[in-house]
């Protein structure tokens, strides 16, 4: 909490401007959209590093926040202040920070893939800018951010050599969701059956406890999505992720549209007629990863003769 002191006395609006909108980086809409964008129109490849290092990382950071439960540095600390604009997006448990680890596995599996010098350093600023600024703001702690740092970093690690042969050796990548399947089974036993809303006193801790839940049944939608994805594009799809830039363009806004209208609009339905059930995140994400992995790049023959003759 005295590194989070120091840095509460160096605000300045600017900077609060600054920084609260660089940990904006490190949210779920800026991972999914980054990791379709390598899959559809860089490498797919790296696209499925990309994802594969968020979707473990993610569960494996969810499984550490319901496992220490510790609060947010303004709840340990109530003589403490943050900045304002970063609370609606600081919900949940502390440690460790999930922005953290979205950025660092985010931005890092980035910073290996790309062979562009400019890029690289830039996606190296980001994993680093972003867990500063979630000290910045007063919404995580140091130890909350330096374990997520480490843990992203372990992860790029390990899943390189899996991804890296996955052309060669392709059973690599089986042994990897299985591990990722595996860890999401465990998780869901852990938050539905070990532990119980019996467990959690308080509002704000049933909530964090529901938040957990709900997690549990989104990794697994969309882990499940990512497997049949993989045995189906290497089997029988075999997309390819190149075009021309308007055809690249086009691909990537329309089917973007598309993945996040069946996130919002399943979200309506299931929660209408399902209200308070969190079991309903599985099969939406697990749509949302169809989408963006089976149906969507059925269009891209389309979009890349369309290009052809727009450059042409």
């Amino acid at each position: 909490m005295e590194f989070l002191r120091w840095l509460e006395g160096l605000r300045t609006p600017v900077g609060d401007f600054i920084f609260d909108k660089i940990t904006l980086f490190g949210g779920e809409m800026v991972f999914m959209v980054l990791a379709i964008t390598v899959f559809w129109c860089i490498n797919k490849k790296w696209g499925y590093y990309v994802l594969t290092v968020g979707f473990f990382g993610t569960i494996l950071n969810q499984f550490l926040k319901l496992v220490y439960r510790v609060p947010r540095p303004w709840v340990l600390d109530p003589n403490f202040t943050i900045v304002e604009s970063a609370r609606a997006d600081a919900g949940g448990y502390s440690f460790p920070s999930g922005h953290t680890q979205n950025a660092v596995g985010t931005f890092g599996g980035l910073a290996i893939c790309t062979k562009k010098t400019w890029a690289r350093i830039v996606c190296i600023a980001m994993a680093i800018l972003v867990p500063f600024s979630r000290m910045y703001v007063g919404v995580h702690t140091p130890l909350d951010v330096g374990v997520a740092f480490g843990c992203a970093l372990v992860l790029l690690v390990l899943f390189y050599p899996f991804v890296l042969k996955s052309d060669e050796h392709p059973g690599g990548m089986y042994v990897l969701f299985a591990l990722m399947l595996v860890s999401c089974g465990a998780y869901l036993y852990y938050v539905n059956l070990h532990l119980s809303p019996a467990d959690f006193a308080g509002a704000e801790d049933l909530a964090n406890y529901g938040e957990g839940v709900k997690n549990g049944w989104t990794l697994t939608g969309a882990l499940l999505g990512l497997l049949v994805t993989y045995i189906y594009d290497s089997r029988v799809q075999h997309f390819d992720e190149k075009a021309p830039f308007l055809g690249q363009v086009c691909k990537l806004v329309l089917g973007l549209a598309c993945v996040i209208a069946i996130r919002l609009g399943l979200s309506l339905l299931f929660g209408k007629l399902f209200p308070g059930q969190s079991f309903w995140s599985m099969p939406r994400y697990f749509l949302m990863v169809i989408m963006a992995g089976c149906i969507w790049p059925k269009t891209f023959p389309f979009w890349q003769k369309v290009g052809a003759k727009k450059a042409a």
